[in-house]
């Protein structure tokens, strides 16, 4: 039997330089990926505001329907939370006589005012879910008798709203829209 000589050896396994090869297109391709990956799990969480705003928008129109007048509520939590969720406390909050509560912890502090006649209310909610300092507002506001908006409970300014319409605030301190 004869051995087989160097050219005829079969290679098992890779070389140096395609290892090196595999790793930098894997690095190229991590650098490319995670910061989409962030946007778009921020974007994710900002949809639970707009959720919520909505949610709140239907409670508010039946209680309206019920008793005739909207119903204000502080804002729940109390603190703006960062980037880690936050307890809601529907049963201990004004939220409770609204019937609204989100389902397990929120990301937002919502609040509700309403205008003097209470025929009109804004709702907002606020956040700071990637802990840069710059506090996302995300809105609704529904026009009074005589037409005006109401004024945000968390910070929204109401102003940069379109009447009827779940959007993003501009408030005085910035915005962070992802």
């Amino acid at each position: 039997m004869e051995l087989p000589t160097s050219h005829q050896r079969r290679r098992a396994g890779f070389t140096l330089i395609e290892v090196m090869i595999a790793v930098t297109i894997i690095g190229i391709l991590a650098t490319i990926a995670i910061p989409q990956f962030m946007t778009y799990q921020l974007r994710s969480k900002s949809a639970e505001a707009k959720s919520n705003l909505a949610a709140i928008l239907v409670a508010e129109e039946a209680y309206f329907s019920e008793f005739g007048v909207y119903v204000a509520a502080a804002p729940e939590p109390a603190l703006v939370p960062g980037a880690a969720t936050a307890e809601f406390d529907a049963a201990g909050s004004d939220f409770a006589q609204l019937g609204f509560a989100p389902e397990g912890r929120v990301y937002f502090s919502y609040g509700i005012l309403t205008s003097a006649d209470e025929l009109g209310f804004s709702a907002d909610a606020g956040a700071d879910i990637d802990a840069n300092g710059i506090v996302q507002f995300w809105g609704y506001a529904k026009p009074d008798g005589a037409g005006a908006l109401t004024a945000g409970q968390v910070g929204c300014n109401t102003a940069a709203l379109a009447p009827l319409v779940v959007g993003p605030c501009d408030p005085a301190a910035g915005r962070s829209i992802f």
